[in-house]
């Protein structure tokens, strides 16, 4: 698990480092209009492209924290020996989830690189970021697929292992 950890943080600064250029990129954009009556050319599609990126970096630390919205609405007066079950079955379900993500969007990047496809006004190519998501959803995959196997660590959301 310590390797997923690893993996999952790295991700996640990656994630950070993206969203540091987007904010970057906006407020530059933005100051650029209203003082020199010009914008950056297709801000939006990159900040599209990298916010989309992004998310998909910041979704294995997410897990590996148990930050996905739990409902408990029904589980509440359930022992914390089912609880701790029901999230492993979750978590498991999460995983196939994540897997099926990860295989789609593989698919949708090959079709995107065979076709060309690019944004519309910088010609940004997409499968670039398809490929950019891949490894975050699979690893995300991995990451509940071990917390279904094995349980969730102490140190991390509100269940513990039984």
């Amino acid at each position: 698990m310590k390797v997923l950890k690893i993996l999952g943080q790295f991700c996640a600064i990656l994630a950070g480092f993206l969203m540091a250029l987007i904010t970057l990129l906006t407020c530059f954009s933005i100051v650029g209009r209203e003082l020199l009556g010009k914008t950056i050319p297709g801000d939006f599609e990159l900040v599209a492209l990298a916010t989309g990126a992004a998310i998909a970096l910041f979704m294995p630390l997410c897990q590996l924290d148990r930050g996905n919205i739990i409902v408990d609405f029904f589980t509440v007066k359930v022992p914390a020996r089912i609880n701790h079950r029901l999230d492993r079955l979750g978590a498991l379900i999460l995983a196939a989830c994540f897997a099926l993500l990860a295989w789609r969007t593989g698919l949708g990047g090959l079709n995107s690189w065979e076709t060309h496809s690019a944004s519309m006004l910088l010609g940004f190519p997409e499968w670039i970021i398809y490929s950019l998501m891949v490894p975050p959803f699979i690893l995300t995959a991995v990451i509940a697929l071990h917390q279904s196997a094995f349980g969730f660590s102490q140190n991390h959301g509100h269940s513990v292992n039984l």
